[in-house]
Formats: C-alpha cells, structure tokens, sequence
C-alpha cells in the first residue's frame, strides 16, 4: 500500500467525490507542502452517509458476534501490513515523528483486537423472578448509527478507538476525523477494503466545515450516538446540540494533567518519565504532563537531570531520523503556546531550557522548562499543547493535591514516589479519571480511557469498550406455567 496522495470519501461502499466535487488540500506542518487533497464533504454528503449508515445497520447488527470478530481481526492485519504507508502519511500530515508514528499504529491496531475479542462477550442476564411462571430477560442490544468526529493529533488510534467498539457491537458508523489529518484516516479506511466490511457500515466525511457537518451529524434523528475527542469547547457545543434528539453522547475532551514528584522519588527515573509524556507528540497529547509539582528536597535533583534530557531532545521534521520534537500542528497552536510561554515569563517565570525566542521557521518551538512558576499563571491553569513545561515546587503534600485538583479539567494525572500508603492516598485524592504511578506513559487497549469533571463524560477501550454501543433490553415472559 502506497500513501494516498489523492483520494476520495468513502460512502455506502464505494470511494466518491464529494456532491459538490470541490477538494481541500493537506500540508505537511513541518516544512508546509503540500501532502495531498481529498473532497470536502457537505451537510448532503453527511446525511448520504447516515443513510448508508442507517440502512446497513439491520444486517451489521444482525451477524454473529463472532462473524463481525473476524472482520475486526482482518482489518487489525491489514493495518499491521499496511503500517509504514500508514505511518508516513501521519508524520507528513500530522508533523509527528515517523517512530511515534509507528507506535501509533500498533496502539491504533490493538483497539480492533481487543474489541474483537470482547464482541462475543456482551453478556445479557437472567434475572430471578418475583412470580414461579415467569422469566426475566436482559439482552444487549447496538444503539444503531454513531457519529465519530476524531482529533488531529492522533489520527489512526483516535479512529479505531471509537470505531473498533462501535463496529464490534454491531452499531454502523460515519466518521468526521479532522480536516487536518483527514489522508490518515481515509488510508485507514482503505486499509480495511477486502476485509468483510459491508457497504453502509463505515463511512468518511472529511469537510473543512466541521461546524456544518457535525450540525447534520447531531440533528439527524437517525444518529442515536455522538462519540468526540476535542476540545471541551467544541464538546460542550456538540452536546448542546445532540441533546436535540436525545443521542448518546461521549466525549473526551480537554486535560492539564499535574505530574506530583514527591521527595522520596527517584529523580532521574522521574525526569525520564516526564520527559517521554510531556514532549511526545511535541506535547500535543491530551494526557501528557501539563505542569510539574515537585516537593523541596528532590527539586534540584530532579530539575538537573529533567534539563539534560530536554535539552538533549532532537528538533526537526518528523521524517528526519533520530527526531523526537517535530512541529506543532498550525500557527495557531503556535501563537497559543507562545502566548502562554510570554504571559508566564512576564509574571516571573525563568525559563532554563528553551524560553520565548525559540521558534523556528514559524512552526517549531523549541522543548521549554520553565521554574518560578505559580498556580496563577496562565500556563498552569490552560492545557498548553505543546513543547513547554512549567514546574512550581511544593513543601507538604496536601499543597501539591490541591494545586493539582484546581482545574476544571480531571483527565489523567502522575505520581512519581516510593512510598507505597503515598501512592495509594495521593491517587485517590487526585480528581483525574487516569493516573500513573511512577510511569509517564499510561494508554492501553485493556484499560478505559476517559476523565472527570470538563475532561468528558464515558470511557474508551478496557473491558468497558463496548458497552456505550450497547442498550440493554429488559424482556419479561410469562404464562411459563
């Protein structure tokens, strides 16, 4: 499988343009060309793919569980063989380094998997019953069409995320990712042709015109599930909407999760951590160490070997072998972290790697860690989303709790100590619907994902996977007598 550098949607089966034959161009955020074009769907292009999506729903639904496993199971190796095309039209697209890439696609792969292996488990019930002639039943049964809208900076492992449960609990889908990576998700998709997928079960509409389309995708009655990774902005409005037509709704959304470096820590071993969840996807990811709480007597140490490890960190396009940092996304998020990055050295902030004028070419800032921060600053109250680190340091560990619980956000969050009662008070303190334990990197298949508070509402993937995709059904039978 060759990178698609041109290519159309994908509706009802069969690869289309979009009604109105007008096409968007993709740019490498790296060095800004042009990486390829694709349609730009339409409010009539979406409701086309409800159509096909509601219309296929019957059959999909009506398989076996395992006949839709092994349709999983087949795009799961198609993905797996189609992965260094995969990974390099995410790079070019996305601006990640091409090794993240790679990784991605085996996390994005082991969704369909594991949703594979828990199709056959969606277990009903038998309920004992009041009267000796009758049974009571509880079956579990798809919600029908889902409408996926998916972010940039994970554009493989964000599809399958939702999809994989969707398709394995025998609900349809249309699919909106973003229109900046959309080539990544329609690649993905073309991966899956020969796999068993019927016509109608999974559709693409990319659009640069999110605001249209994802109006049809909540008003449309037809859609009976919303399922969004973005913004909590964006989240609110798409719930606002959805509440229209009384969807399921899940979301995950926004997070500035606090990593809390305790004085009985190793330091080295928690810089290394940090290091590798902050500035992985030059620190657009929703879970990545936001901010740094670091108790007294470790700061030095800790703070010593967390700026060799940055400022060892390799800058560049996301192809270029040995690149870690790659670029961020658009001048937007540029101008973003910039306007943090300042607001917090203006308050008295010292940055001692990186800092204000360490942008280059317009779209990389270089990996940052600054000191002499405090709660109030900018930088420590918004998710950042990108290659800066603020660290505040702390004295009791009731401080550094109440610090890390003062967001609207309750993501993920990171403890790095060896005191075992520590780890155990201090996770369940933290109002954050994930936490690591002296390890940066979190994210599995096996376990649900998802937050507290503005961070969302449901989980993704772990044995729960499926069960957003799925109504329970009460039966009662009588007269068994």
């Amino acid at each position: 499988m060759r990178p698609p550098h041109h290519t159309e949607t994908f509706i009802a089966g069969t690869w289309r343009p979009a009604r109105t034959g007008t096409r968007f161009t993709v740019r490498d955020p790296g060095d800004g060309t042009e990486v390829g074009s694709c349609p730009d769907c339409d409010g009539a292009d979406a409701t086309a793919a409800i159509a096909a999506a509601y219309e296929a729903r019957g059959p999909w639904a009506g398989l076996a569980a395992r006949e839709r496993a092994a349709v999983l199971m087949r795009w799961h190796a198609a993905i797996l063989r189609d992965g260094p095309a995969l990974a390099e039209v995410m790079t070019r697209e996305s601006g990640k380094p091409l090794a993240e890439s790679l990784a991605e696609v085996r996390y994005g792969a082991s969704f369909l998997q594991w949703c594979a292996e828990e199709a056959p488990r969606a277990l009903g019930a038998v309920i004992p019953a009041e009267q000796a002639d009758r049974r009571l039943l509880v079956v579990q049964q798809p919600v029908g069409v889902v409408a996926a809208i998916t972010p940039w900076n994970f554009p493989l492992s964000m599809v399958t995320r939702k999809v994989a449960p969707a398709l394995a609990a025998g609900c349809t889908v249309v699919l909106k990712p973003s229109e900046l990576t959309p080539l990544t998700a329609l690649a993905l998709v073309r991966s899956a042709e020969g796999c068993g997928l019927p016509p109608g079960v999974l559709n693409v509409v990319p659009t640069t015109d999110p605001a249209a389309v994802g109006a049809v995708l909540t008003g449309d009655p037809r859609v009976r599930m919303l399922s969004f990774t973005g913004s909590t902005a964006v989240g609110k409005r798409l719930m606002a909407q959805a509440a229209g037509t009384v969807k399921h709704v899940s979301l995950e959304l926004g997070g500035n999760a606090p990593a809390l470096v305790f004085d009985d820590a190793d330091p080295v071993a928690a810089a290394d951590a940090i290091v590798a969840s902050r500035y992985r996807n030059t620190g657009q990811t929703c879970v990545c160490t936001n901010r740094v709480l670091v108790q007294n007597g470790v700061a030095e140490a800790f703070l010593h070997a967390l700026s060799e490890r940055v400022e060892a960190l390799r800058m560049g396009h996301g192809l270029t072998p040995g690149v870690q940092v790659g670029p961020l996304i658009d001048h937007r998020a540029v101008a973003k972290v910039m306007r943090l990055l300042e607001d917090a050295v203006a308050r008295g902030a010292r940055p001692i790697v990186g800092g204000p004028g360490s942008v280059r070419d317009g779209r990389f800032v270089a990996p940052t860690v600054l000191v002499g921060v405090t709660p109030e600053m900018a930088c420590m109250q918004e998710e950042i989303f990108g290659p800066v680190l603020p660290v505040m340091r702390f004295a009791r560990e009731d401080e550094a709790v109440a610090v890390a619980n003062a967001t609207t956000q309750g993501l993920a969050a990171y403890i790095f100590t060896r005191d075992l009662a520590r780890s155990w008070r201090v996770s369940e303190a933290l109002e954050a619907g994930m936490v690591g334990i002296n390890t940066g990197l979190i994210s599995t298949a096996a376990a649900p994902f998802g937050g507290v508070k503005e961070s969302g509402l449901g989980r993704e993937g772990g044995p729960q996977a499926l069960a957003p995709f799925l109504e329970p059904k009460y039966i009662a039978v009588a007269g068994l007598r």
